[in-house]
């Protein structure tokens, strides 16, 4: 089994190849929103950098959110091209799982709340409880379950976020992503609650490429290209500011 995640959910643009014994490589580059010029490069970086073909990937996984319009959008239509191209399947990974099982797998024991910047004064987030803690497997992926969700992935304004960790009442909660480092200083004031830093900012590739194996060994099976879909939790930003020409408003700033 080798597994070619692309990962372009957020400001970081990245690949990795997985096969069943773990990582075999990975790459990214982050602080530029350039995914479409960024991705080509990095896919035939780390195919060379695993000494694998293309021919002989097995499957394709992508993030699929939520985080940025334009990200995604690359991403999926990347993934579903080579999977199209090669005859294999997608795997798709949200985000907020992708960074949950980085931050498992770093040894953070309890509950963590992924949290991606969706732009416009909003987050998105959602709450992993730790796989299994029986199963040391279940950390890394190694054959184990990724996180286990205790709150859905959902759109919240910073102070809604905050008290929700806060109604957790003072539980140690590992924050993590992007979004929480953008509102570090509200999240990290809810008693409890500890913001992550730089090396759990973006959904990490390896991560994902670890994840998408472990689910297939796990058995789930990779689908068709045409079944994966973005995750995006909210309009287009053209679309919101249609809307709110229509309606008499102003357009704001984009967020993808």
């Amino acid at each position: 089994m080798i597994v070619l995640a692309i990962e372009t959910a957020t400001e970081l643009v990245g690949a990795a190849v997985a096969d069943e014994h773990g990582t075999r490589a990975a790459v990214w580059a982050t602080g530029r929103r350039r995914h479409a010029e960024t991705l080509a490069p990095a896919l035939a970086a780390v195919l060379e950098l695993a000494g694998a073909s293309l021919h002989q990937v097995t499957a394709v996984a992508v993030d699929v959110g939520p985080g940025l319009f334009t990200g995604l959008r690359v991403g999926v239509a990347t993934a579903k091209a080579l999977a199209q191209g090669t005859g294999v399947g997608l795997v798709g990974v949200p985000s907020l799982e992708v960074l949950a099982h980085a931050a498992f797998e770093g040894g953070w024991p309890g509950t963590v709340v992924a949290v991606v910047d969706a732009r416009r004064g909003e987050v998105f987030a959602a709450f992993y409880d730790r796989p299994g803690a029986e199963d040391a497997s279940a950390a890394t992926g190694a054959g184990g379950e990724g996180p286990r969700p205790a709150l859905p992935p959902r759109r919240y304004r910073p102070d809604e976020l905050a008290a929700e960790l806060a109604a957790r009442g003072g539980r140690p909660l590992l924050a993590v992503g992007d979004g929480a480092r953008r509102h570090r200083a509200l999240l990290a004031g809810v008693e409890g609650v500890t913001v992550a830093g730089p090396a759990l900012g973006e959904p990490p590739p390896a991560s994902l490429a670890v994840l998408a194996t472990c689910r297939l060994a796990g058995g789930e099976a990779a689908v068709a290209p045409a079944a994966v879909e973005p995750l995006y939790l909210r309009d287009a930003d053209v679309r919101i500011g249609w809307a709110r020409r229509d309606d008499g408003g102003g357009t704001g700033p984009g967020a993808g």
